[in-house]
Parts: C-alpha cells; sequence; structure tokens
C-alpha cells in the first residue's frame, strides 16, 4: 500500500512550521486526513500538536546537557540517533492509509540535507527504498524577503538545488512571507525571481559596485576587504553562483501567502501532483458522501 509525503524544509526562518500549521487547516477544511510528524527535536510550541514528536524519542535540550554538545552538534546527534532507532517513525506511519498526506516538519539547519548524509538516509527509508514505501516530495522554503538582496537570494537557491540533488526526489520550491514584499517589489520584478535569471544579479551587481566604490585596480586585489565583499571578488563569486544555477537549470519557485487560502491550494495542488496522490485514491460513490457528511450536508 502506497503512502504519501511532504518533507517541509529550509533555512531558520523561513516560516516553515507556519507553513506546516497552514497546510493542516487547509486540509481539515476539505475533509482530507493528515498526519503531522514533528522531527525537529529543539521545537516546543505547536498550533497543531504532532501526531509523532521526535522528542518522545530524544530532545535538543537533553543531548547538550549530558553530551555537552553545542546546537548543531546536538542537532546531528539527534538525528544520527533517529537512524538508529527508525522503528520509532516505522511503528507510526505503517498503519497509515494512502488516504493521509504526512507532513514532515524539519529543523532549520540545512547542513542536515545538503552536505551531511543524516536526511538523505532518513528519506531512502521512508520511500521505496525503504520498507514504508511513501511516496515523498520535497517542500523547500525560501524567505522571499531575499530577493531584496539580490546575492542572498541566489545563495539561497543554491541551497535549494543542493537539497534537490542530495536528496534526489521530487521537489517543490516556495517563496514564503510573499506578503511581506507585495509593496516593496513590483509584480514584474518579482516574477522574475520564480524562475531565477542570472541577469538579475548582474543589474544588481554593477549598481551595488557603484555604490559601494568598488572597481578599478583595488577590486582586482582579493586582499583588500572592499574588494572582497563589494567588490571585484564578490561579484565575480556571485556570477559563478549565478551561472552554476542556471547551467543545472533546475530550481523555480512558487509563491507562498498564508493568509490566502488560494494560495495555499495551489501550492497543495502542485505537492498532489508531485506524488500523484489523486491517482491512487479510490473514486467516491454518492452513498459514500452521504455516509460520510449525512443527507443535509447533500442537500446543500
Amino acid at each position: 500500500m502506497s503512502k504519501f509525503g511532504a518533507l517541509v524544509m529550509g533555512p531558520a526562518g523561513a516560516g516553515k512550521t507556519t507553513f506546516c500549521n497552514t497546510l493542516i487547516q487547509h486540509l481539515r477544511l476539505n475533509r482530507r486526513s493528515c498526519f503531522y510528524v514533528n522531527l525537529d527535536p529543539a521545537a516546543e510550541d505547536f498550533t497543531y500538536e504532532p501526531d509523532l514528536d521526535i522528542k518522545d524519542l530524544i530532545s535538543l535540550e537533553d543531548v547538550m546537557e549530558e553530551m555537552g554538545l553545542g546546537p548543531n552538534g546536538g542537532l546531528i546527534y539527534c538525528f544520527e540517533f533517529l537512524l538508529q532507532n527508525l522503528d520509532f517513525l516505522t511503528t507510526a506511519l505503517d498503519p497509515l492509509t494512502e488516504e493521509y498526506l504526512i507532513i514532515l516538519d524539519l529543523p532549520g539547519q540545512i547542513e542536515l540535507y545538503t552536505h551531511i548524509p543524516v536526511v538523505p538516509t532518513l528519506v531512502k527509508h521512508l520511500t521505496r527504498f525503504g520498507s514504508l514505501n511513501v511516496s515523498l516530495c520535497a517542500v523547500y522554503l525560501l524567505e522571499s524577503t531575499f530577493v531584496i538582496d539580490r546575492a542572498k537570494f541566489f545563495a539561497g537557491t543554491l541551497s535549494a538545488m543542493s537539497a534537490m540533488i542530495m536528496l534526489e526526489i521530487p521537489h517543490v520550491n516556495i517563496l514564503s512571507k510573499i506578503d511581506l514584499v507585495k509593496g516593496s517589489v513590483p509584480k514584474r520584478q518579482l516574477k522574475r525571481f520564480l524562475d531565477p535569471d542570472t541577469s538579475l544579479l548582474e543589474e544588481d551587481g554593477s549598481t551595488d559596485m557603484q555604490r559601494r566604490g568598488g572597481g578599478g585596480a583595488a577590486a582586482a586585489d582579493p586582499a583588500n576587504t572592499e574588494s572582497i565583499m563589494g567588490g571585484g571578488s564578490f561579484k565575480r563569486l556571485n556570477k559563478a553562483v549565478a551561472q552554476l544555477i542556471d547551467d543545472f537549470s533546475m530550481v523555480s519557485f512558487l509563491q507562498l501567502d498564508v493568509q490566502d487560502e488560494d494560495s495555499v491550494g495551489g501550492i497543495l495542488s502542485y505537492i498532489d501532483d508531485a506524488i500523484q496522490f489523486h491517482e491512487a485514491q479510490e473514486p467516491r460513490e454518492p452513498n459514500d458522501e452521504i455516509a460520510e457528511y449525512g443527507d443535509d450536508a447533500m442537500m446543500e
């Protein structure tokens, strides 16, 4: 029996848990079943209580106290411990039917899924390579305010591409908190960020160099601090990053406004398409509708 899930990830502060809460609310309003899994061992406050919480297995606070590790080292230890106790996930997820959407909320430390094989190993266990046979889609959130600093935006886009390559599962990339930039970034300009365009960086780079006074002999000197962060070296690095993203041509973004029900519904439809959710559902008979919602609901 197939199962379906969405792995929600992205940098710290991108709005992952807020997105999970909004998605759960949208699913409930549309009478769809979901199973919420918190995989952040440091998370404390929840709008919707997780159906499965990694803190029931191990918590970051306990690891830091007992092992003497810092936040990042402790987090890696927590996930390594989870990989040694995968029955914790298997026992909870195995009884779920194909009607459920499993929502897995990951912490914001991007090294877990960009260059440390912790989350990739977890993904292999969850998907068809493991026993659970979950059709899994990664949902990568990047804060839309990154578009104001274009070098920062391309760095975030590179991390999204890195996750796509490392995890090897379908991806839905999202610019979150889109309501925060609606008044400061024109719609036509914002659309250029949805399919990252290298010319955006070139436009920004020329004006940025003029503003900071970069260029000339100073820009050619790699030991010059102004050159490193505001001139030649920094510009060449960003141009190389943008060119790499363009060469792979893998990353595109959707806009998300959690206060807009249509926006959330649109994101969910992309997730459903990526995991082929609707293709596995049984056609519903009229009598099933009556049994579930009652005669009054059908008359409305």
